[in-house]
């Protein structure tokens, strides 16, 4: 097929979007090189994000790109060659979130670099959805979320908490000084471990590098903030199984996940290759199916639609501090980089991703479970 009828069929399923291939809409398309139809034909999520990061198309509002596209289900109009779909099949048939590829994750995104981290997100370190309500800055809408956290957990004095994908220890450090409790913190970075210790130094805030699956103490919380999108639905019962084990009767487990519309058990290949390794989205069908009998869900909030306005700020903070460390990571990154937060925030403005605070509770709370919003 040549290269005009390859563009006429792309045009022809973006003209479900409204979206126009060299047009003059900041949602249009903008196509630098002609390979461009094959490859997104042939390889969907993996060749639109390829292609981008190879410069071959720019858009000026990616956000409101992918919004369209996703709205108007685009992605399930491409066929995916056979190499692409082996690839979706393998994560259906072995366990790619297995404990001895537990730390692949930490090793490929969250130990990039700690200064890459710095220099985007908020001065506590959160690399998870803010929370908006009468928010401002994003620092103000960070501390939100924590204080919104520890309501909901119900803090008090003397606690013990395990925070399982503790990140830089944001959650540890703001919950030990404000409500007085010691935190347990769990990570597969070894970058995190190190920035999280001197952000947190003189705090009751443990840093562990250490696999959720080898925790066998008992805590009176557990809090668990963007990390189940890397347990895989193989795993979703074992992961609620060890929160079950090490939490005390009675006890509190929040859950604030990235979460699907859709059972899926594959992973998005563009995503897996170049920023979550093994990355995979929970739904409420697999979550409540990986609970049933453990827990009960007290509460369920979901805020997706801030996640969008966080990538964004996200996005600004990354760019204008891109001088800074352009020479370390180059071209590509930065359009890889630019390409996952704006097209992610897009995702969410779509409603294709959501974002969910979850309260668990072991053998349900005495009475009516009073929440916060």
């Amino acid at each position: 097929m040549n290269s005009n009828r390859l563009k006429n069929t792309v045009q022809e399923i973006l003209d479900f979007a409204e979206i126009e291939i060299n047009g003059k809409h900041p949602w249009d398309i903008q196509v630098h090189n002609n390979q461009f139809y094959k490859r997104v034909l042939t390889e969907a999520e993996l060749g639109l994000g390829e292609s981008y990061m190879d410069g071959w198309w720019d858009c000026q509002k990616i956000d409101e790109m992918i919004d369209r596209v996703l709205r108007s289900k685009l992605d399930e109009k491409i066929k995916r060659k056979p190499s692409i779909l082996f690839q979706l099949l393998l994560a259906r048939i072995f366990n790619l979130q297995s404990k001895h590829r537990a730390f692949i994750i930490g090793e490929k995104h969250y130990d990039l670099g700690n200064n890459l981290f710095q220099l985007m997100l908020d001065k506590r370190m959160n690399y998870s959805s803010a929370y908006w309500k009468n928010a401002k800055t994003l620092d103000e809408a960070q501390e939100n979320k924590l204080e919104l956290i520890c309501k909901k957990l119900y803090l008090e004095p003397g606690m013990r908490v395990l925070d399982i994908g503790c990140g830089w220890g944001a959650f540890g450090k703001y919950a030990a000084e404000k409500y007085g409790i010691e935190v347990v913190g769990l990570t597969v970075s070894k970058e995190q471990v190190a920035l999280g210790k001197e952000l947190c130094k003189g705090l009751p805030v443990e840093f562990r590098l250490q696999d959720y699956r080898d925790v066998n103490e008992k805590f009176d919380r557990i809090v668990s903030v963007g990390m189940i999108e890397h347990v895989g639905y193989k795993n979703y019962r074992t992961y609620f199984k060890t929160a079950y084990r090490c939490l005390n009767d009675g006890a509190l487990f929040l859950l604030h996940t990235i979460g699907d519309i859709k059972s899926r058990k594959s992973i998005d290949p563009w995503t897996h290759k170049y920023i979550f390794p093994n990355g995979m989205l929970p739904s409420v069908a697999q979550i409540g199916k990986a609970i049933e009998g453990l827990f009960v869900m007290e509460d369920l909030h979901n805020f997706g639609p801030y996640y969008d306005k966080t990538l964004l700020v996200w996005f600004d903070n990354f760019n204008s501090n891109w001088h800074k460390i352009k020479d370390k990571y180059g071209e590509r990154f930065y359009r890889m980089w630019k390409y996952f937060l704006i097209s992610s925030a897009g995702s969410f403005r779509a409603r294709r991703n959501q974002l969910w605070q979850i309260v668990l509770s072991k053998n349900g709370v005495h009475g009516c479970y009073e929440t916060f919003r």
